[in-house]
């Protein structure tokens, strides 16, 4: 059988520059899948503000700015969608009733990541056409639902966003995919109990057809491995300390770890985790955590090559 070359990355949290290079890898990787397993959006706005006499000003990384026309400005906002954020141009009126109105920070937010998400759709498809490459695209749990509104109209036999679902990467494999986690201390928007997450996983386990070629390309790595390694952090989300260093622990999802034990896939996919890069065997299953240093600009990957009945080699990237 023909090999299926997979290119597996995952966090990309927002950062545009990361995006891009992703998109390029098609032609250095020359993958048949490209998957991004979760937590698509960034965390934070950097305001701009329009001035009276038509400048903008803005502070990124300490630094000041002023911008004298267009070409200035569209500079600097992608210097800023490099580090995962999102400019938002504001005058200063409308900025001190952003920061004192909460429901107004949410609905700019949500409308920065919904547009942020489609922009990179329109770049997907643009990227994609005539090259017979699927592209995966996964809401992770830091993922507001907001953004499942981008697929609409854009999602086709290419790009897919594929929460829930049952699909195939060939004539041979079928992946199931789920960007929900277990409970983190953050609370973010698809974080929920093992005892759901469970359900979830067999609700498609149970629409597979042959489950030993499938893969599970689940966001949250299986609990206690190489993979699901952070920091523990205390109630005010403080890391907590150990002989000066910060205290790991394993905090992927037992129902992760579960299924993949019970059902024996061919392959696990997972992210979530930035620091914890890595692979390793549950009984006959590979799993594999590119890692994220998504804030440094640096698209972390995974290449990897199936036939019908193994994993035949995996590769770490870094660019």
């Amino acid at each position: 059988m023909k090999l299926t070359r997979i290119f597996h990355v995952s966090d990309l949290h927002g950062s545009e520059f990361c995006f891009s290079k992703l998109l390029r890898s098609i032609d250095l990787y020359k993958p048949n899948i490209i998957n991004v397993c979760g937590d698509l959006t960034g965390k934070a706005i950097i305001p701009i503000i329009r001035q009276k006499d038509g400048t903008f000003v803005t502070k990124l990384l300490g630094a000041s700015y002023m911008m004298k026309n267009m070409e200035e400005l569209e500079k600097v906002k992608n210097e800023i969608r490099v580090n995962g954020w999102y400019p938002w141009c504001t005058t200063q009126e409308e900025l001190e009733e952003f920061k004192s109105n909460k429901k107004k920070q949410d609905l700019v937010f949500k409308d920065l990541m919904l547009e942020s998400i489609r922009r990179w759709l329109l770049m997907a498809e643009k990227h994609l056409k005539g090259k017979n490459v699927k592209l995966f695209l996964l809401p992770g749990n830091d993922d507001d639902f907001i953004i499942d509104q981008a697929f609409k109209g854009l999602e086709g036999d290419y790009i897919i966003n594929p929460e829930g679902k049952v699909v195939y990467l060939d004539d041979k494999h079928e992946m199931i995919s789920t960007g929900y986690s277990n409970t983190t201390p953050w609370n973010a928007p698809r974080d929920i109990p093992e005892e759901k997450l469970i359900e979830k996983i067999e609700d498609m386990a149970s629409r597979v057809r042959n489950i030993s070629s499938c893969i599970f390309n689940f966001h949250c790595p299986p609990f206690n491995t190489l993979l699901d390694i952070a920091p523990k952090v205390d109630e005010n989300l403080t890391p907590v300390m150990s002989g000066g260093s910060p205290l790991m622990i394993p905090v992927g999802s037992i129902a992760v770890r579960k299924s993949i034990e019970k059902y024996g896939p061919l392959l696990g996919l997972h992210g979530h985790i930035h620091e914890s890069r890595g692979a390793e065997k549950i009984n006959q299953t590979l799993c594999i955590n590119p890692g994220s240093e998504y804030g440094e600009g640096v698209l972390r990957g995974c290449i990897i090559n199936i036939d019908e009945k193994s994993v035949k080699s995996y590769l770490f990237t870094s660019g």
